[in-house]
């Protein structure tokens, strides 16, 4: 007789949370939901037993496939696999689990085809590619169970509708079909769990589960030894590696976070040469680099044969890494989900502290370790906002189905209105999507290339083995820059870089990649050729839309903290450090309050300087900042150069900026926003960018065959051609109205803008006129330089800034 659930956990000393304890009744029952508990609480457990357990009742290993799992990310993959095996040998349960990913062999995949495991764990790009199989019906008919692991990283993004659309199909084909998310916290926990289940939310038994597990997350500031009161982005991180050192001796292992690929490339560099000590316990890990060597870093790290990881997102997620005990996030994470998912990696078991270390690349940053704190005492997590009517992500998901079996549309238009994506797609729309697959729409008619769909006696289906390839191969949202592979000459593959950056060497040229110093021998077929190089100093890969913007959560601490710094009610160890910056900055100017709007306005030999600084983000103020340029614009005509960061935004201009008739004609009201974004902005040279994106996913751009990919440039030049045509041609094309929309709603944040503009509206606005630059204004002034500037003149110039004052 098989052990229960309760048997198992006790047998190995383990406590049963009543939140796991419930999610089994729930299951049992039929139910579907959503788990909510925090990082390392046991979670998968509460989904994973209940399923062997039914697996097992069944008889177990029937050669039919009976739950998956789906997961974000690859390297989670393994760890749920293992997780599953653990209990099923210990248990004494017959089940079969596999994992199909992307790097999944060939052979691999034809042998789960032709007998399917018990539980398959998989992502969602990997799940379509299996509705586009022939006879996907009959493989997914017996399925009992679908989990969406880390739901919340999943919702808030096209990868998140991909799950929505699978869903809907799935829970047609299977009668007994039973679907959870696990999540982590998020402000808008209900919503999402509308958004996992869709119709089901208003039709169906479900259950909300909660873990009220106390997570205790200890947050320490690292500090400089001297205070630098004109702080700039970038130049304190490095600058404190000696106070890192002694944390790193005195932990089994640590997780460096970097919030970029390239920053972490950088201090893995750096950190060797500054101690050659921690050469092989020491290794690099993100989301470039080969599976090889990722999995290699995480199985070291796993058996303890590593002391210190540098990472990035690639090890936010749920991975079990029992060794590791302290954890230190260099610069701001921007949001408080991200930290404390990242402080959750140390401590990662039930009941155990995590301890989370922020080092600051500059001394305002501060400021954003206290907010941290707060927020995570306050539990004050960010909400994602689902993507609502994506056409790209529908019209590649109806080509998907009309590759394998071929669909009726009276039979899908259902199950696409049931999901919360589609839920107000109309029959006018749907209709569209279907005349595009057929014929390409009204514009693209001409051209037997998008005629890629034929209707069979009412069945949509593709009938040519070319446009089927094509389709398999382009399949997925996650659409980045040109990849090209790096090699060594005689050895192993390291990774992928973008081909912007390689565009820039020549061969004979050094560039640091995945820890190593190379040089370029050629580029052939893809394939970036390097051997090792001496050279200790070299150009370092960045990768694209590495700025992550401060989120609404973090925006609205950050105020709070600088009132209390205002106040003198501030007990945080870093406002109290930074009390020679407030000071200075009070001195030329002032620290607003929380009833107040700070603009700073002076001259210098640039121009005229109006920095204004409402805490949003960089994304909100790069809005405002033309928003408000455009308005002052209507006064008298006057040209800007704009520069921003999280805090706030600079409009400088060759002659005087009428800032205060602009404000008697009030500038910041939130009337008529959409109009005034749409005139201020260029939107459509920035919708253009947003619908490259778009067109890769619908299907219109192919990016090429493997080892044969489109150059960068190619796939710009066709999606704009694309843009001008539907532009000029079609104004009620679908996927150009979703690229305006995205634009809005994704890059300006207009919801996010409207809201400080009505907060703004509150305020008091106090406007100074400080003789010289602020502690507050003196970082934006620097980013402005960074674009023109390299980083030596860059260097000199902010040298020549501070003799100034």
């Amino acid at each position: 007789m098989l052990p229960t659930a309760e048997d198992w956990f006790a047998s190995r000393g383990w406590e049963v949370f009543p939140f796991q304890r419930e999610a089994w009744n729930a299951f049992a029952e039929g139910k579907n939901g959503i788990v909510n508990a925090p990082t390392g609480s046991g979670k998968t457990y509460s989904l994973l037993l209940p399923i062997l357990l039914q697996i097992a009742a069944e008889g177990g290993n029937t050669k039919k496939l009976k739950a998956i799992w789906v997961t974000p990310i690859r390297a989670l993959a393994k760890e749920i696999q293992q997780s599953a095996n653990r209990a099923c040998g210990e248990m004494g349960i017959h089940a079969e689990v596999a994992i199909r990913t992307g790097d999944t062999s060939a052979k691999e995949k034809a042998q789960l085809k032709k007998s399917p495991p018990d539980i398959l764990i998989t992502t969602p790009e990997t799940l379509h590619v299996l509705l586009a199989q022939k006879g996907y019906p009959a493989y997914f008919k017996g399925l009992m169970a679908i989990v969406m692991d880390e739901w919340h990283e999943l919702i808030g993004s096209k990868r998140g509708v991909q799950v929505e659309l699978a869903l809907s199909r799935l829970k047609t084909v299977s009668s007994q079909l039973r679907v959870w998310g696990i999540s982590a916290t998020i402000g808008n926990m209900e919503e999402s769990m509308e958004v996992l289940l869709g119709n089901w939310y208003h039709e169906r038994p479900h259950a909300f589960i909660r873990g009220d597990i106390e997570k205790v997350i200890q947050v320490e500031s690292i500090f400089p030894d001297e205070l630098d009161t004109l702080p700039w982005a970038g130049h304190l991180g490095i600058r404190l590696i000696d106070k890192i050192i002694p944390i790193l001796l005195h932990s089994e292992s640590t997780l460096i976070f970097l919030n970029t690929r390239g920053q972490a490339e950088i201090w893995y560099q750096k950190l060797l040469e500054h101690s050659p000590d921690f050469a092989g316990v020491v290794a690099l890990h993100h989301g470039s680099m080969s599976k090889e060597t990722r999995h290699w870093v995480e199985d070291a790290l796993y058996d303890g044969r590593l002391k210190v990881v540098i990472c990035t997102s690639s090890l936010d997620l749920g991975v079990d890494f029992r060794p590791v005990d302290t954890i230190i996030q260099v610069g701001g994470p921007k949001g408080v989900s991200r930290f404390m998912q990242r402080a959750g990696r140390s401590g990662h078991q039930p009941g155990a502290t995590s301890k989370i270390f922020f080092l600051p690349t500059h001394s305002l940053e501060l400021i954003e370790a206290a907010a941290l704190r707060e927020a995570v005492e306050l539990k004050l997590v960010e909400s994602r906002i689902p993507f609502v009517r994506s056409f790209d992500v529908l019209i590649q998901y109806l080509v998907t189905l009309a590759v394998s079996e071929g669909f009726r549309a009276a039979e899908i238009f259902p199950e696409v209105l049931g999901t919360f994506c589609y839920n107000s797609l109309s029959e006018e729309e749907w209709q569209w999507c279907l005349d595009f697959i057929v014929y390409g729409g009204t514009s693209l008619n001409g051209y037997d290339e998008f005629h890629k769909v034929v209707v069979e006696e009412g069945v949509y289906k593709v009938t040519s083995k070319r446009v089927a390839l094509r389709h398999r191969l382009s399949m997925g949202t996650i659409v980045s820059d040109a990849m090209l592979k790096v090699k060594l000459q005689r050895g192993a593959y390291l990774g992928n870089i973008e081909e912007y950056f390689v565009a820039r060497l020549a061969p004979g040229n050094s560039f640091w990649f995945a820890g190593r110093s190379l040089e370029l021998i050629r580029i052939k077929d893809m394939t970036v050729q390097v051997r090792k190089s001496n050279k200790e100093t070299g150009p370092i890969p960045s990768w694209q839309g590495g700025r992550m913007p401060l989120s609404s959560q973090m925006s609205k601490m950050l105020r709070k903290k600088l009132n209390e710094a205002v106040l003198g009610t501030s007990k945080d160890p870093e406002v109290l450090f930074l009390k020679p910056l407030i000071e200075r900055q009070q001195h030329y100017s002032i620290v607003p309050q929380a009833n107040q709007f700070l603009i700073e306005e002076f001259e210098s030999k640039d121009g005229h300087h109006v920095i204004m600084f409402p805490f949003e983000g960089r994304f909100v103020h790069e809005g405002m900042a033309a928003l408000l340029a455009y308005r002052i614009s209507l006064l008298q005509p006057i040209s800007f150069s704009i520069a921003m960061n999280d805090y706030g935004f600079e409009l400088l201009s060759d002659q005087p900026i009428p800032i205060r008739e602009a404000i008697d004609t009030n500038i910041f009201s939130s009337d008529h926003l959409m109009d005034d974004i749409l005139a201020s902005v260029n939107s459509v040279e920035m919708a253009k960018r947003r619908f490259r994106d778009i067109a890769s996913v619908s299907g219109l751009v192919f990016q090429g065959y493997p080892n044969k990919q489109k150059k960068e440039r190619h796939l710009q030049a066709s999606s704009q051609l694309f843009f001008s045509v539907f532009e000029d041609y079609e104004k009620n094309n679908l996927l150009l109205r979703q690229a305006y929309d995205e634009v809005m709603d994704f890059q300006l944040e207009e919801v996010r803008m409207r809201r400080a503009l009505n907060r703004i509206g509150e305020q008091e606005i106090v406007i100074t006129r400080p003789e010289k630059f602020t502690p507050f204004a003196f970082p934006i002034l620097v980013d402005r330089l960074r674009e023109k500037l390299t980083s030596e003149k860059l260097a000199d110039r902010i040298s020549k800034m501070r003799v100034e004052l």
